[in-house]
């Protein structure tokens, strides 16, 4: 698998330099948002951005602060923060519409950044949104009851992960950040095309938040998708296929509707 380009920085005041990739071609751009304590050099960022490259399709991938190669500092980081990185990297880098691609905790950035887009700039912003295991307010459901007396009392919960060396840590910072923007329990005010990947074996986010993220969202379109032996990574060659076929087509449709446009 070839590497993607090398990355660029944007600086802000007031907020660590961000790491990105940027390709540019026809929009709408597709923007990969990673999931906690990933980043951009993953194997589904990279094969979509090989994928977009190769196409002509406009691609942003990130770092967020405290991540891969972005500055900043991992424990000082906040849901809203992370929000705010993507926002920014939007408003620096990209004229037009997006499609955002959010895996894990990327998948809840996506809905927030979303919706504030909408808010914001209007509805044709976000022309269309993709998660893979989306985890909204994993606060709320993905500790128990002692974890999060432990996030509360002592600061941090640290748990040891499969999926690298770096043990998960979970600030009290971030759990309070994400309790006071919890969307599965209210009406998500987005209406645009909606594809929702998730491994029917996925131990880490219980497939059923895909139906409920489904539920939730005010799009009467809106798809989900539930890959057999499928993992919370899905990054077998088949789900990683599967998911460039999930952006392609959305991007396709959304091309024969609007029309493209060179970003």
């Amino acid at each position: 698998m070839s590497e993607p380009a090398m990355p660029e920085y944007l600086d802000r005041p007031g907020r660590p330099r961000l790491a990105y990739r940027h390709a540019s071609g026809a929009g709408p751009t597709i923007i990969f948002l990673p999931g906690y304590m990933s980043d951009m050099a993953g194997g589904k960022a990279t094969a979509l951005f090989n994928w977009a490259a190769a196409e002509g399709q406009a691609c942003l991938l990130l770092d967020y602060a405290g991540c891969g190669l972005s500055d900043g500092l991992f424990a000082d980081q906040t849901v809203l923060d992370w929000r705010g990185d993507v926002l920014d990297l939007i408003d620096a880098k990209v004229e037009g519409p997006v499609i955002l691609v959010g895996s894990s905790m990327g998948g809840w950035l996506m809905l927030l950044a979303a919706r504030e887009l909408v808010a914001r700039d209007g509805p044709t912003r976000v022309a269309g949104l993709v998660g893979i295991a989306a985890a909204p307010d994993f606060t709320r459901w993905g500790f128990s009851p002692e974890e999060k007396a432990i996030i509360l009392a002592e600061g941090a919960l640290i748990e040891e992960t499969p999926y690298g060396d770096q043990p998960y840590v979970t600030t009290r910072g971030f759990f309070q950040s994400g309790e006071a923007n919890l969307l599965l329990d209210g009406e998500i005010p987005l209406a645009c095309p909606v594809r929702l990947l998730h491994g029917q074996e996925d131990g880490d986010v219980p497939p059923d938040i895909s139906l409920r993220l489904s539920a939730a969202l005010a799009s009467d379109d809106v798809q989900v998708t539930l890959v057999k032996g499928g993992d919370h990574r899905l990054s077998r060659d088949g789900d990683i296929a599967l998911l460039i076929d999930t952006v392609a087509r959305l991007a396709t449709h959304l091309k024969d509707n609007h029309g493209p446009q060179r970003l």
